[in-house]
């Protein structure tokens, strides 16, 4: 296992694009050599999950991270560039991985943990295509590259923050499906909870439950409601497209007044976007107070670019925490008070002062 690092992206892009222009860059003909806006032999596409490129979470992040990687290096998306293929249902995973392969497409991403049983089948059937796994790990296969972030770390600052901002002591905590990824949001938030709960002499609350579902805006919607209803003011997600419903029902009891205000605590990217609205009185206000980041577009920048120098890193396991920058929590709405917890906290990890459960039974009252 190895600590991935995410600085310095910028400057290796340059280096790359400097050695491309002098080789002439960004040509491919059918002969092999390279052609405007292509490059077939270092050609990358990545193969979602559920959610979708448009889920404003995970999915979303690694096509963005695609796409600018794409732009880097003057590459168009199609076959000999970059691209993606959406899965709309989990039947679809291994057509979708071998519709890649048959593209031929070199480096194939398959976008979340549910794909890893997919990945891992067709890196044995295809050995000279390279493969990356994001949130999984799949280990002894040289052509498969494992990507796995910390997500305890941000989620544990996403409890400071809550802490510090709850008026009711009562925050929830709404997950996707059960597994040991999202064990890692839900033990890290908890966590924090509680350790700043004892920092502030407070008694709070945290509701935990899950959706059973990625992409289920209704459920998550209903789930939201269940929780305001019984005194939460804060709910943290990590449910990638069912947020979608939890960030509608902060929404709408917002807009209508109808108690005092709720917030939410986005996942993976800045969702400060789905919290926007307009307070009864006409007023535009935000509810997003917070939101985790995931490094999951870098994470595709980082290795599509080592696969571009012909040293892509088959068979390792990189992994992206708060040291390296990998995850992290956004500036929010935090109060002075809050952003400074959360900073020291931040710190604290960072040195190895607190080392954040990965799993919720290890979390310590």
């Amino acid at each position: 296992m190895k600590k991935a690092k995410l600085f310095g992206f910028g400057l290796t892009a340059l280096a790359l694009t400097v050695a491309l222009a002098a080789c002439g860059g960004g040509k491919k003909d059918s002969t092999g050599g390279k052609s405007a806006g292509g490059d077939a032999d270092h050609s990358v596409v990545i193969v979602t999950d559920i959610g979708g490129v448009d889920d404003r979470s995970f999915n979303q992040s690694a096509w963005e991270g695609l796409q600018a990687w794409g732009k880097e290096h003057d590459l168009k998306k199609g076959a000999d560039g970059f691209d993606y293929i959406q899965s709309n249902d989990a039947s679809e995973y291994v057509t979708n991985i071998d519709t890649a392969v048959s593209n031929g497409f070199k480096t194939v991403f398959g976008i979340g943990y549910l794909l890893a049983d997919s990945i891992g089948t067709a890196a044995d059937a295809n050995p000279d295509t390279q493969f990356g796994i994001i949130d999984s790990v799949i280990e002894g296969k040289d052509n498969v590259v494992s990507a796995t972030f910390k997500d305890q770390e941000a989620s544990y600052l996403a409890g400071v923050a809550a802490a510090h901002t709850t008026k009711t002591n009562t925050v929830g905590f709404i997950g996707g499906e059960e597994g040991a990824v999202i064990d890692r949001f839900e033990a890290g938030f908890h966590q924090g909870v509680i350790d700043t709960a004892k920092k502030l002499n407070k008694d709070i609350k945290v509701e935990i439950e899950y959706a059973a579902s990625f992409g289920d805006p209704a459920k998550g919607k209903a789930l939201a409601a269940s929780m305001y209803q019984k005194g939460a003011d804060i709910i943290f997600h990590a449910s990638g497209g069912t947020g979608q419903g939890v960030f509608q029902e902060a929404k709408d009891l917002n807009e209508t007044g109808s108690k005092d205000k709720v917030w939410v605590i986005g996942v993976d990217s800045d969702q400060d976007k789905e919290g926007k609205y307009k307070t009864k009185d006409g007023k535009e206000d935000n509810f997003t107070l917070t939101s985790t980041l995931k490094g999951v577009g870098a994470a595709v920048q980082d290795i599509s670019n080592r696969a571009l120098e012909d040293k892509f890193p088959g068979g390792e396991h990189l992994v992206y925490g708060l040291k390296d920058g990998g995850v992290d929590l956004t500036k929010g709405y935090l109060s002075e008070e809050a952003q400074k917890a959360v900073d020291a906290a931040k710190e604290e990890i960072i040195a190895e002062k607190i080392t954040v459960p990965e799993v919720p039974k290890d979390v310590k009252e």
